[in-house]
């Protein structure tokens, strides 16, 4: 196994999927302005929030890597893989996770104020590109349905996907997790 070539060949599959990854921050973004906007309306995420809280107290900083990273893997694995389906979930899984970033910014700024907040958005400059190309390449699978080579396009996109999966996607998800455990243990 090649690791630059597959490397390459990564990038190469990222810069095809392109669309459908712009179209994931597309949703993404009017989401989170929909969150944002109607946090008044959206009360119930405090019980999601409240929930993840719990399950992160009292882990160390090894403790939230682990958590934050085992929980990016699992929405961006299940973003790209149930992608296949139309690519409907890669699109709920951008909707929804743009809802409760909108949510949570929204109760950041009105507790802390936009330029305290802007401090949050560091731990965000590896994770979203990796949930961004994970969904995109989730939509993409799914187009398969429309080839005229269904079960080729079906195999390229499913080995494609997991070849950025392990060459790109992991390592990003892993320096956004150490960066944001790290820096949650240090300030709490």
């Amino acid at each position: 196994m090649n690791i630059g070539n597959n490397f390459k060949r990564a990038l190469n599959y990222i810069y095809g999927s392109r669309n459908y990854i712009y179209s994931m921050v597309i949703i993404f973004v009017i989401a989170g302005l929909f969150g944002y906007f109607n946090a008044s309306k959206l009360g119930m995420l405090d019980e999601i929030i409240k929930k993840i809280i719990e399950r992160t107290e009292g882990l160390s900083g090894i403790g939230l890597i682990g958590f934050i990273f085992w929980n990016n893997l699992q929405s961006a694995f299940f973003g790209f893989l149930y992608g296949v389906i139309l690519g409907i979930f890669s699109i709920f899984t951008a909707l929804a996770n743009g809802v409760m970033i909108g949510y949570v910014m929204e109760k950041a700024v009105s507790s802390m104020g936009f330029m305290q907040t802007l401090k949050l958005l560091p731990h965000g400059i590896f994770e979203l590109p990796a949930i961004f190309i994970a969904l995109g390449i989730g939509f993409r699978f799914g187009m398969f349905i429309f080839s005229k080579h269904k079960m080729k396009d079906f195999r390229k996109g499913f080995f494609e996907g997991l070849n950025v999966f392990v060459f790109i996607i992991i390592p990003l998800l892993l320096i956004a997790a150490i960066i944001e455990g790290s820096l949650i243990a240090l300030f709490k």
